[in-house]
Order: structure tokens, then C-alpha cells, then sequence
């Protein structure tokens, strides 16, 4: 195995707050709405959710590592943790594969006790885990990362977090009776799930649209044709500032579900600092100097809509 140093820079453990925070969010909705927790629920999905998380990561960078063409220039030495600490593949791949191992253990045991539908989103997740890295055509290496990184890891972890913690048939339900599956889907309850998670589905989007404005040269080498090679450079910054500004319309989601309007302040507060956050960035996409910013943007607003839903649940029961 590789030691604790190296190993938290492959899977660059920084940057989990992306599936911790979303994972954070479903558990105090479910609590607020429908006044539910069940702590071993919570424990393995943290754990699966944990270690794919971190399995996804050290893909892309085993991926990069393996395909790189430039190997020298744009901090490669540096951005690459395979590189910078001189890991073995041998002990990369053993690694995914322990990872990969635990959070399939965890995962399973949670569907036994939560039922087929997480199965179901699980392969989903896995799948467009796998797929974000690998395969002839990586998403990682098109421009449909933001929609998918945005979609999976705000929405559907969002969701599935949100799910088992509730009784069955609250949100959805999928059965397989004589021979069929049968799928229900309460439309409203989704939708609030899916307009509750919006800022950590915009968070992460920008996330990704910021590491790829950052490294446009860079991929163009590589044969990584991403958003902003598509639609440029200075497009790309207009669509990363209106990303985060949809965001603040799941407030009268917020108040729809009896938040107390006193506290949207903190959530509304939150648009000085990212506003502050965006112009620095606008002016100086860089990975190493500004890129922390697009990070710090996505704690701010995921953060502030779970502090703020906890203290209603809080208020509530």
C-alpha cells in the first residue's frame, strides 16, 4: 500500500467535500422533512460513498498519468501525484482495487437493508464513476464532465441520502413482483430533492468548469476537447459566474418547506464572499493561485444550505 502521504495526494482527499457535502445535505433534508435518521444507514453509505469517491480520483489521475503525451510543462511534474511522488502502478492499482472492494461491501449491505432502488442507483453512479475516467472516450475528456459531475454528485447523492433515510414509498420505491419491476416515483417529493440540491449541484459543475478553464492548454496537448475548448475561455467565465447565481433560486424552496425567512440571511450573506470569489477568478484562472476558489465557492453555498436546513430540523422537532 502506498504511505499515508502519497496516498492522500492521489486520491486528493482535499477535494471530498464535493460528495461529503451533498451527502450532508439529503441527511438533514430527510430529517427536516420527514423528521427521520437511522444512524447505520448513514455509516454505510458514508463508508461506500467515502471510498468510490476516492477510487474515482485516483483513476482519473492513474488515467492522466497513462495517457499523458506532454509529460513536462504546465507544473505536469507537480499536478500529477503519481509523478510528484514517484508511486509504483503496482501499488495505484492496488489501491482502486481495495477501495473499489470497500465501497462495493458497504454498498451492498446497504441495499439489504434499504432495498433494490439504491442498487439501481448505485450501478448508475458506479458506472458513471467509471465511465468519467475510462473507456475509449473518458467524460472526463469531453464537455459533458460539468453536467455529469453536477448531476451525480449533487443530485443523485443528494438523493440517495435523502431516501434511506425515509420509509419506504415516502419518495420512491422500486419492487420486482412476479417477474416485473415495478417503479414509483413520487414526482413532488423529487422534485423538491432535486431543487433543494441545487447548489451542490452548481458548486460541483463549477468545480469541474474551473479545473478545465485552468488547464485548456494543457488538454488541448492531451486530446482532452472539454467545455471551455468548445465554447472558450472567456464564455466559460460568463457560464461559471451564472451557474452560481441560479443557485440561490431553491431559497423559496426553502421557505416553502416552513424555513424561518430569518434564517435565509445566512444564505443570502454568502453572495458577498462569492461574488468577491468570482471576479478574483475571472481575472486570474489559475490552478494553482485561484483555482481553491471554485472549492471554496462550492463549501460556502452547500455548506450554508445544510447549516441553515439543520437548524429548521432543529427548530422543528
Amino acid at each position: 500500500m502506498l504511505i499515508f502521504r502519497s496516498f492522500l495526494d492521489l486520491v486528493e482527499i482535499r477535494t471530498k467535500a464535493a460528495s461529503m457535502l451533498p451527502f450532508a445535505l439529503g441527511t438533514v433534508y430527510a430529517l427536516l422533512r420527514f423528521g427521520e435518521f437511522h444512524p447505520a444507514h448513514f455509516a454505510l453509505m458514508l463508508l461506500s460513498l467515502l471510498s468510490f469517491d476516492l477510487v474515482v480520483t485516483a483513476m482519473n489521475n492513474y488515467y492522466d498519468y497513462r495517457k499523458a503525451v506532454r509529460t513536462h510543462g504546465y507544473g505536469y511534474e507537480e499536478h500529477n501525484a503519481i509523478v510528484r511522488h514517484g508511486i509504483k502502478e503496482w501499488k495505484v492499482v492496488l489501491t482502486i482495487i481495495l477501495l473499489f472492494a470497500t465501497a462495493v461491501a458497504a454498498g451492498i449491505l446497504l441495499v439489504v437493508r434499504t432495498g433494490p432502488l439504491v442498487l439501481l442507483l448505485g450501478f448508475l453512479s458506479f458506472g458513471v464513476g467509471i465511465l468519467y475516467s475510462f473507456g475509449p472516450i473518458p467524460i472526463s475528456r469531453m464537455p459533458l464532465g460539468e453536467l455529469f459531475s453536477g448531476l451525480f454528485m449533487g443530485f443523485v447523492i443528494t438523493f440517495v441520502s435523502a431516501y434511506i433515510q425515509v420509509a419506504p414509498d415516502r419518495i420512491a420505491s422500486l419492487d420486482y413482483v412476479g417477474g416485473w419491476f415495478d417503479l414509483r416515483v413520487n414526482v413532488t417529493e423529487t422534485l423538491l430533492v432535486l431543487l433543494v440540491s441545487i447548489p451542490a449541484v452548481a458548486g460541483i459543475a463549477n468545480i469541474m468548469l474551473a479545473n478545465n478553464v485552468c488547464d485548456m492548454n494543457e488538454d488541448v496537448e492531451n486530446s482532452r476537447y472539454t467545455l471551455p475548448v468548445y465554447i472558450g475561455r472567456s464564455n466559460a467565465l460568463k457560464l461559471f459566474a451564472a451557474i452560481y447565481y441560479a443557485s440561490y433560486l431553491d431559497l423559496f424552496v426553502l421557505l416553502w418547506l416552513g424555513v424561518h425567512p430569518l434564517l435565509i440571511l445566512p444564505v443570502l450573506a454568502t453572495l458577498v464572499p462569492l461574488q468577491r470569489n468570482i471576479r478574483t477568478f475571472t481575472e486570474d484562472p489559475s490552478k494553482r493561485r485561484t483555482f481553491v476558489l471554485a472549492v471554496k465557492n462550492f463549501a460556502l453555498l452547500t455548506g450554508a444550505r445544510v447549516v441553515v436546513i439543520a437548524a429548521a430540523a432543529w427548530i422543528v422537532y
